[in-house]
């Protein structure tokens, strides 16, 4: 349901799907989470001189509802995600998408923006036409609805249902009385359905009437601020989980097939191939990247203006594992993961902006949850984490969301679904035609690793993976990845420019499995294998040992590779920060992992490969 949403969704629409990330976790069962965002451009000032962000609705504008009609499905949508799932939840409060309608609309938009017919606009989102238009009426100080002109996908709403009705596909305009005549043309050329259903006033209040009748007549002063805050208290108590602990009966020759063959490291080309990431022929860097075009891509990198090269970074984070130890140290890593997600194909440092989306269980403590408390603390952590790296990164965020009820009881049992945040992020990439790509390129190059490695397993996907395997007798427990945002800025800076020189063949982010499933994913791409040694590693970490260096997700780090006439300048380049030297691109079909000079594993590119590939590997249709 929810890929088949996407694709119809993001491909219909004539929108290009450029990045994502698919995770698992059995807790997402009860309330699978769904993010999805979109960025484009917008001039910055419209023909009449404003500035186009700016919303500049009067007293007297006419309010339209454009688009899509309003009906049963989406109504208590927003009441619906903010409270508990159960057998009982009722399936109407789902909304019903109509991409079709969706792009009609959107065209039509963009025409009235241009012809400056447009003085404020928002979506109908949570709350439907009571949200839309009571958020704008706060510009006038007052409005009066008429939801006798609201059109209707079916007859039968009472009054308040048209009013709260999240159906899909519907803007909210405002249009200046002498434009009236010009929009509601625009409207009929496109064939888009626009209806007065309001006018902005400055009575002070937010007026509802159906006909005739008022059915409700409320302060706007009250709507926007007469709700009192919530008091609550958190309590942060360390949980405790069982240490990892691998047993030395693990078979090391299939180890690595078994991590790449997880759901969350494994292959998803069967489905994102299903949307398209390159309608409008934009994509610089796509989803897919290397020799046979099925290696991952870290970030979707766009040519948004034919003919000139200038690119814009789409990229994303997330590491809800964490959230098992410590919520701050998940949000950092989610942070850290997208930042380095851009850095692989040339971000500009200084040109980044972010955008934060969580998604918790309910942190209000109360019979039903009574770690309430705890879950609040976790929250508290995450924010206080969000603040600290955004801020050390120089990276503001410009928009977000939370939904704080991701709770579900089925069949008598509750599940609660991990404490969860997406960082996405936009960034300026100044040369499309420089940018790099995850892939491995020449049998010969030179591999490194940017940034440190530590001992750092606690809730890594290799701890999961082998408390899985063993029954809990090893655990998830253990250092998570800590951030050094400064040091990490400063790798990222030097590796940039090296970049823009010409110096880097490719670069891929560690993050899920670590090294070792980074150095995978990049042969795949070659289609080639390697030969590195891990011993040099230890030189950031006395305690790191061969499953820290291989699987451990230390914070900071993008494999790179090196063609080897530009090896001294590129460690010319990168001589002020940690840049270690690990091996050499293949000619055979073998990755060789040493330590030390001694051989401690081998596989096979192509068995690593098909066990990528084929955990995931169903049709991807409905």
């Amino acid at each position: 349901g929810v890929h088949a949403g996407v694709r119809v969704g993001g491909n219909e629409s004539g929108i290009p799907t450029v990045n994502g990330a698919i995770v698992f976790d059995e807790r997402y069962i009860g309330k699978p989470l769904v993010y999805c965002g979109t960025v484009g451009l917008m001039p910055r000032r419209l023909a009449d001189g404003r500035e186009s962000h700016e919303k500049n609705p009067t007293p007297g504008d006419a309010v339209y509802m454009v688009g899509g009609r309003v009906g049963y499905d989406g109504i208590h949508g927003a009441t619906f995600s903010s409270l508990e799932l159960t057998d009982e939840s009722p399936s109407s409060a789902v909304q019903i998408g109509d991409p079709i309608t969706q792009k009609k609309m959107m065209d039509m938009i963009l025409e009235a923006r241009d012809a400056c017919l447009i003085t404020c606009i928002t979506d109908n989102g949570a709350g439907g036409l009571s949200s839309s238009i009571g958020e704008m009426a706060e510009y006038t100080n007052g409005c009066e609805i008429d939801l006798g002109k609201v059109p209707l996908k079916q007859e039968g709403l009472s009054s308040w249902e048209i009013l709260v009705s999240e159906s899909q596909e519907r803007m909210t305009v405002a249009v200046a009385p002498k434009d009236v005549e010009a929009f509601e043309a625009l409207a009929a050329l496109h064939e888009v359905e626009a209806t007065i259903v309001a006018e902005f006033t400055n009575t002070g209040y937010f007026h509802v009437k159906h006909g005739e009748e008022t059915v409700a007549y409320l302060p706007i002063e009250f709507l926007h601020d007469g709700v009192p805050q919530l008091e609550l208290e958190s309590e942060w108590v360390p949980p405790v989980q069982p240490e990892f602990n691998p047993p030395t009966s693990l078979d090391n020759t299939i180890l690595l097939e078994e991590m790449l063959a997880r759901p969350n490291i494994a292959s998803k080309e069967t489905w994102v191939r299903q949307y398209d990431h390159e309608v409008i022929a934009q994509t610089a860097v796509k989803p897919f990247v290397g020799k046979e075009r099925d290696g991952p891509g870290d970030a979707g990198l766009i040519a948004p203006i034919h003919g000139d090269p200038q690119g814009i970074v789409v990229s994303c984070g997330i590491a809800p594992r964490y959230s098992d130890i410590d919520a701050g140290a998940m949000v950092a890593a989610a942070i850290d993961e997208a930042v380095r997600n851009a850095v692989c194909v040339g971000v500009d440092i200084d040109k980044m902006a972010g955008l934060d989306n969580f998604c918790w269980p309910d942190p209000v403590e109360s019979e039903k949850t009574p770690d309430g408390r705890y879950k609040l603390a976790q929250l508290v952590r995450a924010n206080r984490a969000l603040d600290d790296v955004c801020r050390a990164y120089g990276l503001p965020c410009i928009s977000g969301k939370d939904s704080m009820k991701n709770d579900a009881t089925l069949e008598g049992r509750k599940i609660s679904v991990p404490p969860t945040l997406l960082f996405s992020l936009i960034g300026d990439q100044p040369d499309v035609r420089t940018a790099t790509s995850s892939d491995f390129k020449k049998s010969g190059d030179a591999i490194y690793i940017v940034g440190e490695t530590r001992q750092e397993l606690g809730a890594s996907e290799f701890s999961f993976m082998l408390r899985d395997q063993t029954s809990g007798e090893s655990g998830i427990g253990g250092r998570v990845p800590s951030i050094e945002p400064e040091r990490n800025l400063g790798a990222y800076r030097a590796l940039t420019a090296a970049m823009r020189n010409g110096l880097v063949a490719s670069a891929h982010d560690c993050s899920d499995g670590g090294l070792a499933s980074a150095l995978a994913e990049s042969c795949f791409g070659v289609d080639a294998g390697a030969s590195v040694d891990i011993g040099a590693l230890r030189g950031h970490d006395d305690e790191l040992d061969a499953w820290g260096a291989l699987f451990g997700e230390s914070l900071g780090r993008i494999l790179v590779s090196v063609k080897p006439e530009d090896m001294t300048s590129f460690e010319s380049a990168m001589q002020e920060t940690a840049c270690t030297h690990i091996g050499i691109v293949g000619e055979s079909d073998d990755l060789v992992i040493k330590d030390a000079g001694n051989p401690i594993l081998e596989f096979s590119i192509s068995e690593l490969r098909s066990a990528w590939k084929n955990t995931l590997n169903g049709s991807g249709s409905e």
